[in-house]
């Protein structure tokens, strides 16, 4: 009875000072349902590629196949993104792409897989993470950049020519600090057209034939990629170092009858670049350039040799704001002398070319793209050996984003 009386006396005390605790249990977190676990986004490229053309014989199979003779209104990109955090650990993101074309078909819009891939972190803020599955492999700045932020239409050849549609199957290891990791996320939707987060260090094992293509010799590629973003006053620059080594099994679907090549069709595939990134706050520069070996066409001996190859880019860019309106002037200026090993032939090219373009973008969901081409390039192949094609053209591209 004692003991009771004092519990009494110390909740009424408790009561009246305002000490005690709420008794009642919070009520238990209700579990996320399945369509709350992930998102969707994409976008969508519409373009004309002919005006104020010059010369109908010059195109480039691997930038826009709507380019040159026969070319007309085209959907260049219609992706649909689903990605989600399903656990603290685990992030995935698939994206297929719906106005693909096949070379041989005739048919466009063919939809075809991008990415299909799962990150999973070896920690809990995911610093350290492996990522399995197809997906872009850590090779060059503007390789890793979205096609949605990119200012120029199309990729640089050089750089863009180690791999096609910029992706691979294989398993990549990723390390960024967490800080580093919300800087990658800022310079994208800040709109100072970041690459993305591809780690400070990047890692990785992959088959090497390029995207949706069989493995064909049982090697793997390895690549490496060391890069970090520093701010430099009100700035904000990132340089970076990487290169990848393997060997390219030239498909005999990509052989014309009478080329010659070697017996096994192995050859060396190396590059190594460096790339430098000034964020346009409001001028910016971005530059890459890269060197190595891989298969070429030699019109000389009408065969398949391992040559070596090297090109890159400048590109001059200013960010302007009007009310909520963006503006993007840019200039870049490219040169590759070398091989494109998923091409006809290991086809050989020399390309010198200067881009002058503006992207405006009047609201968030709506961007539209004048660009102005001057280009004089040698692609060859066993078909036309001798093939050097200049010219200019106006280029147009309406985008939506969603």
């Amino acid at each position: 009875m004692k003991k009771l009386l004092t519990i009494l006396l110390a909740v009424a005390s408790g009561y009246a000072h305002g000490q005690v605790a709420d008794t009642v249990a919070p009520a238990p977190v209700a579990p996320k349902k399945w369509s709350e676990t992930f998102s969707i986004r994409g976008y969508v490229q519409a373009r004309y590629n002919r005006l104020f053309e010059t010369n109908p014989d010059l195109n480039c199979e691997q930038c826009d196949k709507s380019w040159g003779n026969n070319g007309g209104f085209s959907l260049r990109r219609i992706r649909i993104i689903f990605y989600g955090q399903l656990h603290e650990r685990v992030y995935f993101y698939i994206q297929p792409d719906f106005a693909s074309t096949i070379s041989g078909s005739t048919s466009l819009n063919i939809g075809l897989l991008r990415d299909a891939y799962m990150d999973l972190g070896l920690d809990k803020a995911s610093q350290f993470r492996v990522r399995l599955g197809q997906s872009k492999v850590p090779f060059g700045f503007e390789n890793m950049q979205s096609s949605q932020n990119r200012l120029a239409l199309d990729r640089n050849d050089a750089l863009n020519s180690a791999l096609s549609n910029e992706r691979d199957l294989g398993a990549f290891f990723y390390w960024a600090p967490t800080a580093v990791r919300h800087t990658f996320s800022k310079l994208v939707k800040d709109g100072l057209k970041g690459s993305g987060d591809y780690g400070v260090l990047g890692l990785g094992l992959y088959n090497g034939q390029t995207a949706n293509r069989p493995e064909l010799n049982n090697q793997r590629h390895v690549v490496a990629r060391l890069t970090y973003p520093l701010a430099v006053g009100q700035q904000i620059i990132e340089p970076s170092l990487q290169a990848y080594s393997g060997k390219y099994v030239v498909g005999r679907d990509q052989l014309s009858a009478g080329v010659k090549y070697r017996p096994d069709l192995n050859y060396p595939d190396q590059r190594v670049a460096a790339t430098f990134v000034l964020y346009p706050q409001p001028f910016g520069v971005q530059a890459e350039y890269n060197f190595g070996r891989g298969p070429e066409f030699n019109p000389r001996t009408d065969s398949i040799e391992t040559q070596k190859l090297q090109g890159g880019y400048v590109l001059l860019n200013y960010r302007m704001l009007y009310k909520k309106q963006q503006f993007y002037p840019f200039l870049r200026l490219q040169y590759y002398d070398g091989g494109k090993k998923h091409e006809r032939d290991a086809r050989s090219y020399t390309v010198h070319e200067a881009e002058l373009g503006m992207e405006w973008q009047p609201v968030s969901s709506f961007e539209l793209v004048t660009m102005y081409t001057l280009s004089s390039r040698r692609f060859e192949d066993f078909q036309k050996p001798d093939n050097k094609q200049r010219g200019g053209l106006l280029r147009l591209q309406a985008q939506l984003n969603f």
